[in-house]
């Protein structure tokens, strides 16, 4: 009897959540678009079962707003802080904020420019970008049979993402298999429909020819694609390229419009981050990077990802 009230006390254990005091978990978001704010509500459904509670601020794209954000949840004295940044390369001083009032920190999404120097206490959750550009532009060169002219649509480019996703189309194309795409023309999009839309109606404005056009995410991919119909420039066979399987991306191609994008994990971003700050801050170990895969998403496979995002 004695070792079953034990072996049941270790079951409890081991499913009881990881916030027995009901840890207070501070996400500073760069900003809402559609994906971020499904790993927004990844995180939020995460910390719900795990018995925390999560303050949400919005930085609206704005560094000076997300510095003061986070410098509001360390006077609040929060049990950690989840940061998704709106310029990477202000990460070493966010690391030095946070770390110095000795509250756990968590990076998600995008990679800190300080990443190799993190210390104790500092985790990263996000997928590997060495992988989105390169599955994307790999079946980009299959559809085109290796032979074609890009135009590519990147990032905000204070943005580690767009930097990563932008060098992996360049690798792709100087691969033997792919040598012979060349690139035309690339322009900052900055993550926006709008913007991606503006771009691409310049594109056909100047009569520049192309064969696909590959976007650093889906939202710019949309966006391409309605400049594209509203130019009268849009066909059935037009290859247009995103990333992150969003579900707007995934009613695209179920259309027929979007033909390639790359599932990127929000919830399951979320999820890991608040695993990851409650585990930091019971001071339980964390490794500094935490994967969620990047997955090929075309229309032969899409069923496999509807809803996931």
């Amino acid at each position: 009897m004695k070792k079953l009230i034990l072996a049941s006390a270790a079951t409890a254990a081991l499913l009881s959540p990881l916030a027995a005091h009901a840890e207070k978990i501070g996400l500073a978001m760069a900003e809402l678009d559609t994906f971020l704010t499904l790993l927004k509500n990844g995180t939020l459904d995460a910390a719900k079962k795990q018995g925390a509670t999560v303050q949400v601020e919005d930085a609206q794209a704005d560094v000076g707003k997300q510095l003061s954000q986070i410098q509001n949840f360390i006077a609040e004295k929060v049990d950690a802080i989840i940061v998704n940044p709106v310029d990477t390369d202000v990460t070493p001083k966010i690391t030095k904020m946070v770390t110095d009032a000795k509250i756990p920190l968590v990076y998600v999404n995008r990679k800190p420019v300080d990443f190799e120097k993190l210390p104790a206490g500092v985790a990263f959750v996000a997928s590997d970008e060495k992988v989105s550009g390169t599955l994307q532009t790999q079946q980009v060169c299959k559809l085109l049979k290796g032979k074609g002219d890009l135009l590519v649509l990147m990032g905000d480019l204070s943005n580690e993402a767009a930097r990563t996703r932008s060098k992996d189309i360049e690798d792709v194309v100087a691969t033997k298999e792919c040598s012979g795409l060349k690139i035309v023309d690339k322009r900052e999009g900055k993550w926006s429909r709008t913007s991606a839309q503006d771009i691409t109606t310049n594109w056909l404005s100047s009569g520049v020819k192309f064969d696909a056009i590959i976007a650093n995410n889906d939202e710019m991919a949309l966006g391409a694609i309605n400049a594209l119909k509203a130019g009268r420039k849009w066909t059935p066979a037009t290859i247009v390229a995103g990333i992150d399987a969003t579900p707007d991306a995934l009613v695209s191609m179920k259309a027929g419009d979007l033909k390639v994008t790359v599932f990127q994990n929000a919830a399951g971003q979320g999820a890991g981050a608040v695993i990851s700050a409650l585990k930091l801050a019971k001071k339980q170990p964390v490794d500094r990077f935490v994967n969620v895969p990047f997955e090929l998403v075309t229309p032969e496979n899409l069923s496999k990802y509807t809803g996931k995002n």
